[in-house]
C-alpha cells in the first residue's frame, strides 16, 4: 500500500504532465522531475519495526513502573514481544494506557528465566488468546532456561521466587504454560525469529564472564555449579544503519552480546536498548564497556531497567552522545522506525 507522501508525489507528477505544454519541452521537464522525485518514492525507513518499552523501572501518567523489562516490536507484518515484565498485569496495563494492541503478538522472546522478565507471560496468553488463538503462543528461550535453580545444598529454596513466572519450580511454570497452549522453542544458537529480527541464543562468554547476582546453582553433568545464567540471550534488530541490540539484563555481558550479533552479520552496533546490569558496576567496567561500544559504532543508547542512570550518563559522556541520542528508558519510551528516540515525559 502506498503511503500518503508517495500518493501525493504521483498525483503531482500527473498534474504536471497534463498541464505543461510544448511537446518535447514538456517531456524534458516531466522526465527531469521524474528523475528527481522517483528516487524518493517508496523510500523505506531504516528499520522495519517501532519499539515501545512496556515494562521498566519508571513510568508516569497512570503507567505501572517496576523492576522489570518488556518491549514491543511493531512491524507491518508481525508484532513481537521481548520479555513480559514482573507482575502479571504490568505489560497489559501499560499497553492499554499506550493504546497498543497486544492481541497481534504471537511470538515472544524471553531474555532469561528471571521472574522480572517472565512474570506476565501466562496472563498475557490467557487474556489475548480469547481474541487471537495464536496470541503469545510461541515462546523462544535459550538453552538452560528450564534448568532448576538450587541453593548451595542442592535443594529447591522455597523462599526464592526468582524463577520463571515467580514459581519456585521451573517444571510448574512450564506445565502451566503448555497447558495454556504455549509452545517453547529452546534455542541453541542464533536464529532469525522474524524479518530482520535475530535472537542470539546462549551467548559465548569471551570477554565478560558473568554480570549478575550470586547464590544460586544448577546441576551440570550431575555436579553442582554456580548459576551464571547460561540461558541469557538478546534480540538484535538489523537495520540499514546496523544492529539495534536489545537486552533484558545482559547477564552474559554487553560486549559478548554485541560480538554475538556481529557474528551473525558484521555490522555496527548502532543502538543499544534495555537492561545491561551496570547499575553496580565499577567505573573501570563502565569505561571499558563504553570504549568497546564506541569502537563498535554506537550512536544511540537507551539504558533502562538494571543499566543504571549513572552508567548511562557515563557511557554517553565518554562517547560524546547528544541529549537526543540517549534515553533513561521509561514506560512509553519509543525507538521509531526512522531510529529516533521519543522519550516518555517522566524522563
Amino acid at each position: 500500500m502506498l503511503d500518503r507522501a508517495t500518493r501525493e508525489l504521483r498525483a503531482y507528477l500527473h498534474v504536471i504532465n497534463r498541464q505543461l505544454v510544448g511537446g518535447s519541452v514538456r517531456k524534458i521537464i516531466y522526465l527531469s522531475l521524474v528523475c528527481l522525485i522517483l528516487p524518493l518514492i517508496g523510500v523505506s525507513n531504516p528499520s522495519k519495526y517501532e519499539i515501545t518499552v512496556l515494562a521498566t523501572n519508571i513510568a508516569n501518567f497512570g503507567g505501572f513502573g517496576e523492576w522489570s523489562f518488556g518491549a514491543l516490536y511493531e512491524g507491518a507484518d508481525e508484532t513481537i514481544m521481548f520479555d513480559t515484565g514482573f507482575h502479571e498485569d504490568t505489560v497489559m496495563h501499560n499497553a492499554k494506557r499506550l493504546g497498543k494492541d497486544l492481541s497481534k503478538v504471537e511470538k515472544v522472546v524471553l531474555s532469561h528465566f528471571h521472574a522480572d522478565h517472565t512474570g506476565g507471560l501466562l496472563k498475557l496468553r490467557r487474556e489475548y488468546s480469547r481474541i487471537n488463538k495464536s496470541a503469545f503462543s510461541k515462546v523462544y528461550v535459550a538453552r538452560g532456561f528450564f534448568d532448576q535453580r538450587l541453593n548451595s545444598k542442592a535443594e529447591i529454596d522455597s523462599s526464592n521466587r526468582l524463577g520463571p513466572g515467580g514459581f519456585e519450580r521451573v517444571s510448574t511454570f512450564r506445565s502451566k504454560a503448555e497447558s495454556l497452549g504455549i509452545t517453547f522453542i529452546v534455542v541453541e544458537g542464533p536464529m532469525e525469529v522474524a524479518d530482520n529480527l535475530f535472537i542470539t541464543g546462549p551467548v559465548a562468554r569471551q570477554n565478560e564472564h558473568y554480570n549478575g547476582p550470586s547464590g544460586l546453582f544448577v546441576k551440570i553433568d550431575g555436579s553442582l555449579a554456580p548459576d551464571i545464567i547460561r540461558d541469557d540471550q538478546s534480540l538484535g534488530m538489523l537495520t540499514e544503519k546496523g544492529w539495534v541490540m536489545m537486552s533484558g539484563c545482559g547477564h552474559a555481558g554487553i560486549i559478548n552480546t554485541g560480538e554475538a550479533l556481529r557474528g551473525i552479520k558484521d555490522r555496527p552496533i548502532y543502538a543499544a536498548i534495555g537492561g545491561f546490569h551496570l547499575w553496580l558496576a565499577e567505573d573501570e567496567v563502565v569505561n571499558r564497556t563504553a570504549k568497546w561500544l564506541g569502537e563498535a559504532g554506537l550512536e544511540k543508547f537507551l539504558g533502562g531497567h538494571c543499566t543504571g542512570i549513572h552508567a548511562t550518563n557515563q557511557i554517553s559522556d565518554l562517547l560524546g552522545l547528544e541529549r537526543h541520542e540517549i534515553s533513561h528508558t521509561a514506560v512509553g519510551s519509543v525507538l521509531t522506525r526512522d531510529l529516533n528516540i521519543i522519550r516518555s515525559s517522566v524522563e
